[in-house]
């Protein structure tokens, strides 16, 4: 058995102009030049919702009839890889712990089953404390966009039922991977990395940030780098560097 633990196809939704925001959030880029923050992307889950557990218990389910071991490997996996697709989690399950490469058409029943474990409860998962009040006073500034290792039509079908979807510039699921979906609302805002800003709570998150250039801002603990345990955190930063009253 495991124990609960904290972790931390790409289209745009509700798209609206862009604005830029001269924010006192700014950093100094190599060439001396200050830059502007220009542009917000979150995660989802974990940063938006706390839905972390749900999915995770999903996972255990999932791999509970391969025996104890099984599915404490897989959820580990799950676990180590938050914002990475569960497709590519259940391919490499398969082939490393179960020995065998995953069919096609077993990958989409393990999503439908999946999906079918955990989405009602994601739909009830709370808020991130801090995350509503730091999205509404973020986008009267800049783009906010989310950016998820989540299916896009669940993802978009979440945030929409929650009345969310309507908070963000554009919703971005995979596939593609992280990384790829940060470089495409880099592209489609036409917005440097070091003018914006990635919010996540897992290593994939913080990976991709890397990789892309842009800035990152870690829910949980990511030693050395700018982070609180929710996302009020992130609204005391808003609230110093861009004068926001709470």
């Amino acid at each position: 058995m495991w124990a609960p633990m904290r972790g931390r196809r790409a289209s745009a939704w509700n798209c609206r102009p862009r604005r830029i925001c001269s924010w006192p959030w700014a950093w100094m880029p190599a060439e001396g030049r200050v830059t502007e923050l220009a542009l917000v992307i979150l995660d989802c889950d974990g940063v938006i919702l706390e839905s972390v557990d749900a999915k995770t218990r999903a996972f255990a389910q999932l791999y509970r009839p391969h025996g104890p071991d099984i599915e404490r490997l897989a959820v580990e996996h799950h676990l180590r890889h938050g914002g990475v697709s569960r497709y590519e989690k259940f391919r490499y399950i398969s082939r490393q712990y179960l020995g065998r490469e995953l069919p096609a058409d077993e990958e989409v029943r393990l999503g439908e089953r999946f999906a079918g474990l955990c989405l009602e409860e994601v739909l009830a998962s709370p808020l991130v404390p801090g995350a509503l009040a730091f999205i509404q006073a973020a986008r009267q500034r800049v783009p906010v966009y989310v950016a998820s290792g989540a299916p896009h039509e669940e993802l978009a079908h979440i945030l929409q039922t929650r009345g969310l979807a309507g908070l963000f510039t554009g919703i971005f699921g995979s596939p593609p991977g992280k990384a790829e979906l940060v470089r495409r609302i880099l592209a489609q805002e036409g917005v440097l990395p070091r003018a914006a800003v990635l919010i996540g709570d897992s290593g994939t998150d913080e990976a991709a940030a890397v990789e892309t250039g842009v800035r990152f801002w870690g829910r949980g603990e990511f030693p050395g780098r700018e982070c609180s345990p929710d996302l009020t955190g992130a609204m005391v930063l808003l609230d110093r560097m861009c004068g926001v009253a709470q």
